[in-house]
């Protein structure tokens, strides 16, 4: 369908989202709609990260415990395992969902709550310190608190409270929706378990050619088939949310899948909103080094040859549009290119214009701790690369806006 990495033109600078492949302008938002956005997601697949399998014909979801009265009355936790085939070895969704008993800004019985989902990485047993929480059964990263033999463990109960901090966001009036990333895919080279290993086990061929990042955004749109169904749940008004490599899947669950109505990628870097033209922080052949399961093998030709790449990281912003989408950044954080990010967040803002909305309509980064920007908004904050409290500030803030 497309040529190979080495027959494609050299473009130094990021290509610009309304310029299609063969050269051609995007003039209107019809264009945009019907020629280029699909375009842009056909190159996505082929060149980075693979094609993304499409949404099961049936799920199946099972409330598996429910506590009407968790933070002291404040909120309903349940723990839902979503299930996309029945056999044995088919990995399963373990989500943990925690919704406001009240809205804080008063009753509201027309609607739903407002969802935060996002992936997390050690276990939704870490995120609260309630021992009845599910232990993940999957594989687990050796960094996470309490691990034994790469084992969740009750020793990480309640260790990552202050990452997701979800009681504050109850406090806010949102709901979050979260599940350990390791139970669709491990974050591991050649996993033997995960939506990979199990589909190649299931068509009898190779491994599919399609990243952990992708198998990750797939599962967060599964995530959000559940999250349709509930009664508690406000559809149109889901944000996806994810940090580091998990941001990665966030932007490219929200980019392609148009039900998230706002998309948080925090601190994404390259492969995620970080120019893969960069020179400053994580390149492209690093992180496919480092990380070969991450991406497809097509997108490992172009470690050399980054100028080849039809696409860049604001293409993938511009897929978002017209949704609203808040880029997160740390001073520290120099592997992340926060300059570069915010490049990509500028290049990306022609496509909110042609759509007739707001867009970041800025050309210099911020001072610490403001939002620039409207439905493509960035901040930067001091301190390293993490998630954390001040990190929520800006997404309850901005939620508050942008999904009121």
């Amino acid at each position: 369908m497309f040529p190979d990495a080495s027959q494609l033109p050299s473009h130094p600078a990021a290509p610009e989202p309304l310029v299609m492949l063969d050269g051609s302008r995007v003039a209107t938002a019809d264009q945009w709609i019907k020629q280029r956005r699909p375009e842009l997601k056909a190159l996505f697949q082929h060149y980075m990260y693979g094609a993304i399998p499409d949404a099961p014909k049936k799920l199946d979801f099972k409330v598996e415990r429910v506590d009407k009265k968790f933070f002291d009355g404040k909120a309903t936790k349940k723990e839902i395992t979503i299930r996309f085939s029945r056999d044995a070895d088919a990995p399963a969704i373990h989500l943990l969902e925690v919704i406001p008993n009240s809205h804080a800004k008063g009753p509201d019985a027309r609607r739903g709550f407002p969802v935060f989902v996002g992936l997390n990485f050690c276990g939704n047993h870490t995120l609260v310190t309630n021992e009845d929480i599910a232990l993940p059964e999957e594989w687990m990263a050796k960094s996470c608190p309490g691990c034994v033999s790469n084992r969740a463990t009750d020793a990480g109960r309640g260790t990552q409270v202050d990452v997701w901090n979800i009681e504050k966001s109850i406090e806010r009036g949102y709901a979050v929706a979260t599940f350990y990333y390791g139970d669709i895919e491990p974050d591991t080279t050649n996993a033997t378990t995960g939506l990979r290993a199990y589909l190649a086990r299931k068509g009898g061929t190779s491994r599919p050619d399609f990243g952990a990042v992708a198998a990750w955004a797939w599962g967060l749109s599964r995530a959000a088939d559940y999250l349709v169904t509930d009664k508690q749940i406000d559809a149109k008004r889901m944000a996806v949310v994810g940090h580091s490599r998990l941001g990665k899947a966030a932007i490219l669950a929200g980019a392609f899948d148009e039900r998230f109505a706002m998309v948080i990628p925090l601190q994404a870097g390259c492969g995620g909103t970080a120019p893969s033209r960069g020179t400053v922080g994580e390149s492209v052949e690093a992180i496919n080094t480092h990380f070969p399961h991450w991406y497809n093998a097509e997108f490992k030709k172009f470690n050399q040859q980054t100028d080849r790449l039809p696409f860049d990281q604001d293409c993938l912003i511009a897929l978002v549009a017209p949704r609203p989408v808040l880029i997160g950044a740390a001073e520290e954080d120099t592997w992340g290119n926060p300059a570069g990010v915010f490049d990509m967040a500028v290049a990306g803002d022609p496509v909110y214009r042609l759509l007739a909305v707001k867009g970041l309509d800025a050309d210099k980064m911020p001072g610490m701790n403001r939002i620039v920007g409207d439905r493509v908004a960035y901040f930067i904050r001091p301190g390293k690369h993490s998630m954390a409290e001040v990190d929520w500030d800006f997404f309850w803030n901005y939620a508050d806006k942008m999904m009121p």
